[in-house]
């Protein structure tokens, strides 16, 4: 891999268009609204193709103007379509964007017949270009990509520092903020006009149809990964700068295994995004896919060795000598407690824990495993008795919720369902609670 500064100025301009798409998309992702992202990032070809039409040429300043009025009339229709139609928000955002779209594409292939604006750069972006198209400024030649996606992600960046508790509010909770006196109509409507306007900064780079991968993307990821807004904005940022710079790295690397050139920096962009979100959406440590496999795995293991527990204390209760009381076959467990695969798993770890031991095929319960029973069982039958006595649930219909509370009781519940249950010494079967 020969790296240039041209490969630097293209890393640059996909970091930093990335990184102001991504740091707004966070609040789309939190108001439930990624769509309107997309909806947004179709909808402003119109905007962009009237702009030229009217200006006649491709000044930023025109078509960003262009661009912001027709983004915030796709959210005023999009909410007026919904409310005066009765539509889900979906399906107003797709009759809306998908409408504005068409019509983007036919006014822009029309510009097209006139001047060089090429309709595949505006859905495709032309990241690889934009080191020709440079401004000079002390000296030195600077990208226009990079100077107009860092001035967007200056913007952003001040409007969510100011407007932090705002936008957090209004994102959250827009009932509570109107009642502080925050709009958060106002709020709204000035997200997606930034949004807008950062679609249209971010289109030379990465284009109408890529733009999406850069809004929803790295903030789904850092959703994933934390709970806390500020925590979630910067891990956001990280994985758009990831995205842009593994993108190139894997346009100009990843086509050669297989025999060509290399391949769109921008496409390859959306798809190291993916790839990141893939990761996280896998190994996350509390909402990846393995990660809860994992925990909902160690949990069934947890409940499964607590019955074994249960089963061997009550074995050993119904005994008329508890000191030499028989055993229990596998066989009996696996019988009484209706147990799959996970039985050997749970022997094992409470042999491996030395709370029960086997001896000439029989399983009986260590001292340690007897202390470990009698919390269980303890909870098990005051959880029987407060639902008895307190709410009403007697019989043969207290077992079920009781033992789907006992593997979560510690010892401060234990005092608290005894003094609720007026301090019982034997559970609603007439059984004595240890």
């Amino acid at each position: 891999m020969e790296w240039t500064f041209i490969d630097s100025w293209i890393v640059a301009a996909g970091v930093l268009s990335a990184m102001s798409c991504a740091l707004l998309g966070n609040y789309l992702v939190l108001r439930r609204m990624s769509m309107m992202g997309d909806a947004i990032s179709h909808a402003v070809l119109p905007g962009l193709a009237i702009a030229f039409l009217i200006s006649g040429n491709r000044d930023s300043v025109t078509m960003l103007a262009g661009a912001i009025v027709i983004g915030v009339v796709t959210v005023f229709l999009i909410q007026g379509v919904h409310k005066l139609s009765g539509l889900d928000r979906g399906a107003s955002m797709g009759v809306i964007f998908t409408t504005l779209f068409a019509v983007g594409l036919i006014l822009i292939r029309q510009a097209a017949d006139h001047v060089d604006l090429d309709p595949s750069c505006v859905l495709y972006g032309a990241i690889e270009l934009t080191p020709l198209d440079v401004y000079s400024t002390g000296g030195l030649d600077v990208p226009r990509a990079v100077l107009t996606n860092g001035a967007m992600l200056l913007f952003n960046l001040m409007f969510v520092i100011l407007f932090y508790k705002e936008l957090r509010i209004t994102s959250f909770d827009p009932a509570l903020a109107t009642t502080m006196g925050i709009s958060a109509e106002f709020m709204h409507y000035t997200l997606m006009s930034l949004v807008a306007a950062t679609t249209i900064a971010a289109f030379e780079s990465v284009g109408s149809i890529l733009v999406i991968a850069m809004l929803i993307v790295p903030a789904a990821a850092a959703y994933l990964l934390t709970d806390r807004l500020a925590l979630m904005l910067v891990i956001s940022l990280i994985f758009a700068a990831l995205s842009a710079v593994l993108g190139h790295i894997g346009a100009i690397t990843v086509p050669v295994w297989f025999g060509f050139r290399d391949t769109s920096t921008a496409g390859m962009m959306a798809v190291a995004a993916g790839g990141l979100f893939t990761l996280v959406f896998l190994f996350a440590p509390r909402y990846g896919l393995v990660s809860r496999l994992v925990t909902h795995a160690l949990l069934a293991v947890r409940i499964t060795r607590d019955d074994i527990l249960g089963f061997l204390y009550r074995v050993r209760e119904l005994a008329a000598d508890r000191a030499q009381h028989p055993g229990v076959q596998e066989a009996q467990l696996r019988k009484g407690l209706k147990l799959g695969f996970l039985l050997k798993t749970a022997l094992w770890d409470l042999a491996r824990r030395k709370k029960i031991q086997k001896k000439a095929g029989l399983l009986f319960l260590t001292e340690t495993g007897l202390e470990s029973a009698k919390h269980l069982v303890r909870s098990h039958r005051l959880w029987e008795s407060y639902l008895c006595e307190r709410m009403g649930f007697c019989a043969e219909d207290v077992h079920y919720s009781a033992h789907q509370l006992e593997h979560f009781t510690d010892n401060s519940m234990q005092s608290k369902l005894k003094k609720k249950s007026r301090y019982p010494d034997k559970d609603p079967h007439n059984r004595e609670i240890p």
